[in-house]
C-alpha cells in the first residue's frame, strides 16, 4: 500500500518568475513499512525535498505530495499541525541544533506527547523515560533530566529518535542521522532504526551522502543530481547495475590509498613523550577532581609523514592533537619537541614565531571561518600577522596563489563563507593554513561531513600538497577508510590511552587489541554489502 506519493514536485526560492528550481519535477512513492534511501551530493535537493513533505520551507512549491488521502502541498496549517510529529516525524541532521538548549531532554519529548497524545505532565514524563530506555540510552531517568549539551553526540541522536517515535508515526524522515558519528555509534544507530522500524512497521525515508550506510539500510534507493531524481531502483539492483553515469560516479567515489614514501632515516619533526592532559572538575565550592583526557601518550612524526589518530568520541583524539600544538585548554604535562625546540615549556610570546609552522584545519569549516570576513581577509589574516613586511598587493597576490593551489578562483576572494559549498569551505580552511607554508598540519576530522566525491577531492588535494611542500600531517578521523587512504602510521586511542600503534597496514590488517578489532568490525559492518 502506498503511504507517500510525490508527483512532479518542484521547489524554488525567491521570485517565482526568476528563481532557479532547486528541486525539479521529482516523483517517487514510499510504501507502508518500506525503507527508502535518498542519496546525492550536497546541493542535489535531498533535504529540501524532505522538508517540503512537512511544509517546513518558505519556498515556492508546486506538484503534489499525497499522504493518507491528503495533499500536503495545499493542506491548511491547522491540518499540517496534526500531521507533524504524529503521523510524520523527522530526525534532523544535527541534533545539537535541533534540540532546544534551554529545556531538558525529557521535557522536549514530553511536549510532543502532551500536544499530540493529550497526556498529562506526569504521564508524559514517565513515557519520555520509557522512550529513552527503548532507544538504548543508559540510565534514562537521569538522562531525561539532562540538557542537550550534557549528552554525547550518539546520545543526542538517540534522544532525537525517541522524540520522533513518541507518537508512533507512520513515516519517519531521517536526515543524515549518522553524519560525524563514530563508526561504532553509527552501527548502533542503524541497528536501532532497523529494530524500531520492524517493531512499529513504519516507513523510513533515509537521506544520506553515505552510500554504504544506505546500501545496508534501505529497501529502495533514489539518486538525486542538481534537483532531479535521475534514478530509482531496489537497493541491490542499483548498487550492482546502476544505469546512470552520475550514479556510477557516486558509487566509484571512495578513498584510494595515496601516500608517498617517507625516509626511514629522517629525524622526527615532532617528538612528544608522556603527554598527559587533565581537565579539572569543580565539585562544590572547595572540592575539585580531575578528568584525565590523555594518559601519558608518546608521539613521533617525521617530515612528509602522516600519523592517523583513531578512536571513539571521548577517546582523547582531539585533545591530544591540540596539546601537541600547545592549543589545548587542558593542563598538559610531558615533553613536546617540535623542529628541534622544546615547546612544552615555552611562553606564549616565545612560541608565537613557531605558530606559522604549526597550523590546524578543523572539522566544521563553517564554524571555524568568520561569517563577517571575506575569503581574502580569512586566508590573509595569519599571513599579515606573521609576515608584516608584506605590502597590501603582495598579501593579495599570496592569498590568490593559495586559493588557486586548493582549486578555488582568486575572483572568489570578495565572497563570504556562506556563499560556498561545504567542500569549498574546507578548501578555504586548507588555504588559510597553507598560505603560511607550515611544516606540520593538524587535520581534525576534515572530511567527516563531506560527500564521498568531495571527500576524495579533498584527500587528493591534501596528498598533493604534502608531496609538494613536505608537510607532516596529524590526521584525526573516525573514518577508517580515510585513515587507510592517507596515513603512514596509525595510533589507536581509548579512554585517553594509546592501546595500539604501528604502520597502517599492520594496525588495520592485523590488529592485536580487542578494541581495535571492534572498531574495524564496526567499520566493515557499516560498509558491508546489502
Amino acid at each position: 500500500m502506498t503511504l507517500l506519493s510525490i508527483e512532479n514536485l518542484s521547489i524554488s526560492f525567491g521570485d517565482p518568475a526568476q528563481a532557479k528550481r532547486v528541486v525539479d519535477d521529482v516523483s517517487f512513492t514510499i510504501q507502508a513499512g518500506e525503507k527508502f534511501g535518498l542519496v546525492g551530493e550536497s546541493g542535489s535537493g535531498k533535504t529540501v525535498t524532505a522538508l517540503s513533505i512537512l511544509r517546513l520551507l518558505h519556498a515556492n512549491v508546486s506538484g503534489h505530495i499525497q499522504f493518507g488521502g491528503m495533499d500536503l502541498v495545499s493542506a491548511s496549517e491547522r491540518a499540517l499541525r496534526g500531521i507533524r510529529g504524529k503521523e510524520i516525524a523527522m530526525i534532523f541532521q544535527e541534533p545539537m541544533s535541533a534540540l532546544n538548549p534551554l529545556y531538558t531532554i525529557g521535557n522536549q519529548i514530553a511536549e510532543v506527547l502532551t500536544l499530540h497524545e493529550g497526556l498529562n505532565a506526569k504521564a508524559a514524563a514517565l513515557r519520555a523515560v520509557e522512550l529513552l530506555d527503548k532507544t538504548g540510552i543508559p540510565d534514562p531517568a537521569r538522562r531525561a533530566l539532562s540538557y542537550p549539551h550534557q549528552l554525547s553526540g550518539g546520545q543526542r541522536q538517540r534522544a532525537m529518535i525517541a522524540m520522533a517515535l513518541a507518537c508512533k508515526p507512520k513515516l519517519l524522515i531521517a536526515d543524515e542521522p549518522t553524519t560525524a558519528l563514530d563508526v561504532t555509534i553509527q552501527v548502533q544507530i542503524l541497528e536501532l532504526l532497523n529494530q524500531l522500524q520492524r517493531e512499529e512497521n513504519m516507513a523510513v525515508l533515509m537521506i544520506s551522502h553515505d552510500l554504504n550506510m544506505v546500501r545496508h539500510f534501505a529497501d529502495r534507493v533514489g539518486v538525486m543530481e542538481n534537483g532531479k531524481l535521475v534514478e530509482a531502483a531496489p537497493t541491490a539492483e542499483l548498487f550492482v547495475n546502476p544505469r546512470e553515469a552520475y550514479t556510477k560516479k557516486l558509487l566509484a567515489s571512495h578513498p584510494q590509498r595515496i601516500v608517498s614514501e617517507v625516509s626511514d632515516g629522517a629525524q622526527p619533526l615532532l617528538d612528544a613523550k608522556q603527554v598527559h592532559c587533565i581537565f579539572p572538575i569543580k565539585q562544590g565550592w572547595f572540592r575539585e577532581s580531575a578528568f584525565v583526557a590523555v594518559d601519558n601518550a608518546d608521539v613521533q612524526l617525521k617530515p612528509h609523514e602522516t600519523l592517523g589518530i583513531v578512536g571513539e568520541s571521548g577517546s582523547g583524539k582531539s585533545t591530544l592533537g591540540m596539546a601537541l600544538l600547545r592549543l589545548s585548554t587542558a593542563k598538559v604535562q610531558g615533553q613536546i619537541r617540535f623542529a628541534d625546540k622544546t615547546i612544552s615549556g615555552m611562553t606564549s610570546r616565545d612560541l608565537r614565531p613557531l605558530r606559522a609552522k604549526m597550523q590546524v584545519v578543523f572539522q566544521d569549516p563553517f564554524a571555524s571561518l568568520s561569517p563577517r570576513r571575506t575569503v581574502e581577509q580569512i586566508v590573509g589574516e595569519g599571513l599579515a600577522l606573521h609576515q608584516p613586511h608584506l605590502s597590501e598587493e603582495q598579501l593579495r597576490q599570496t592569498v590568490a596563489a593559495a586559493l588557486e593551489e586548493v582549486g578555488l578562483k582568486p575572483a572568489m576572494m570578495s565572497r563570504y563563507p556562506h556563499e560556498f559549498s561545504g567542500g569549498q569551505r574546507q578548501r578555504i580552511a586548507i588555504a588559510r593554513a597553507l598560505v603560511l607554508k607550515p611544516e606540520l598540519l593538524l587535520l581534525d576530522e576534515p572530511t567527516s561531513a563531506l560527500d564521498v566525491s568531495v571527500q576524495q577531492q579533498v584527500l587528493q588535494l591534501l596528498a598533493e600538497l604534502q608531496r609538494k611542500y613536505g608537510m607532516a600531517y596529524i590526521f584525526i578521523s573516525h573514518d577508517l577508510a580515510v585513515i587507510r587512504a592517507m596515513a603512514h602510521r596509525v595510533m589507536v586511542l581509548k579512554d585517553g590511552k594509546v592501546v595500539e600503534s604501528g604502520s597502517t597496514e599492520a594496525i588495520l590488517n592485523n590488529p592485536t587489541q580487542d578494541y581495535t578489532k571492534r572498531l574495524l568490525a564496526a567499520s566493515q559492518y557499516s560498509t558491508m554489502t546489502a
